[in-house]
């Protein structure tokens, strides 16, 4: 117990030396008051947009910041293109193939089953599929198609895949929704994307490209002080980051979720909470909407959880709103 304790200061110290020089105000802290007081201070830093300016310098943020995928996949409905781009040894995100594809057969974003269109957003790949109609040839990918933002707006529909094309029958040259591509490309596909780190981006036109390092300091930042607030049970900074409009995925609205949570802080519990593999998206179609997904460890007397979060977040005059959440 006690050798763990001491690997626990080591490790805390080390890590603030390296990040901040010798920083004499934490070792001082420390000194007065042990190491709950320097792991406050060193939350009070991951909320703070200069830690993340500095983070981010030398870091691709081509499409937002990754520390889960390996491979983006986008796909621009005007130019009628699937792309993979892939992290090489540099960390850098590189263009290495590119097929033609079908889309929806109605332009715009998708809204209801059966509207013939492609939806636009940001998703995951779910699985893949060997044994399935000839109608898609070989293989097709299944999409996370409607996400929780898709949810939230009150989309409908399902079986959003990426598959190929009819290995017996004539198809017409658009699909009810899906990117359909090549049989050859599908197999291609299939060989240069590990579906656990492949992430899907769908636009109405070219994905963008270089997200603003800034507001991506700022959503990081924002993310962190949320959890400051969160682990030292500052109720009302913490309802501060949700929008009178948020809607939960379970259907649960702000003063539901407001009277929740405020049962849950009054019990003043110490909690821990770890995020990991975090993942900043700038929404496609949108000006100030990101999707964050991150791995979270949250343990407290009365419980833990160890799991996959997603946010849905609206980065308005610099300030960050949640607006729905799973």
């Amino acid at each position: 117990m006690h050798n763990n304790f001491y690997k626990t200061v080591f490790s805390i110290l080390f890590l603030s030396s390296s990040l901040f020089g010798v920083d004499l105000h934490l070792l001082t802290h420390y000194r007065n008051n042990g190491i709950n007081d320097i792991e406050k201070e060193l939350d009070k830093k991951l909320a703070q947009e200069s830690y993340w300016n500095d983070y981010l310098k030398n870091i691709d943020t081509s499409f937002g910041y990754f520390e889960s995928y390996t491979n983006i996949l986008t796909c621009d409905k005007s130019k009628s293109r699937l792309s993979i781009y892939k992290k090489d040894d540099n960390n850098t995100y590189q263009l290495k193939k590119e097929y033609s594809a079908y889309t929806g057969k109605m332009k715009g974003d998708k809204h209801k089953e059966g509207d013939l269109r492609t939806p636009v957003g940001v998703y995951n790949i779910v699985k893949k599929i060997t044994k399935v109609d000839s109608f898609y040839g070989p293989m097709a990918f299944v999409t996370s198609y409607p996400n929780i933002y898709d949810k939230y707006q009150g989309k409908t529909g399902q079986g959003i895949w990426i598959h190929g094309l009819p290995i017996k029958q004539e198809r017409d040259e658009f699909t009810k929704g899906c990117i359909a591509i090549n049989n050859q490309s599908i197999e291609c596909l299939d060989r240069n994307i590990d579906i656990s780190k492949t992430i899907l981006i769908i636009d109405e036109e070219s994905v963008k490209k270089e997200a603003s390092k800034e507001r991506l300091s700022k959503v990081l930042a924002s993310l962190f002080a949320w959890r400051y607030s969160w682990i030292y049970n500052d109720i009302d900074t913490y309802l501060s980051f949700y929008t009178p409009e948020f809607k939960r995925f379970d259907g649960m609205n702000f003063e539901q979720f407001k009277k929740y949570k405020t049962r849950i802080f009054n019990k003043n519990e110490k909690k821990t909470i770890i995020f990991r593999q975090i993942n900043v998206i700038p929404y496609p179609d949108t000006k100030d909407i990101f999707k964050i997904a991150f791995l979270e460890k949250y343990k407290s007397n009365s419980f833990s959880f160890t799991g996959n979060k997603v946010l849905i977040v609206k980065l308005t005059e610099n300030k960050f709103n949640i607006i729905t959440e799973r």
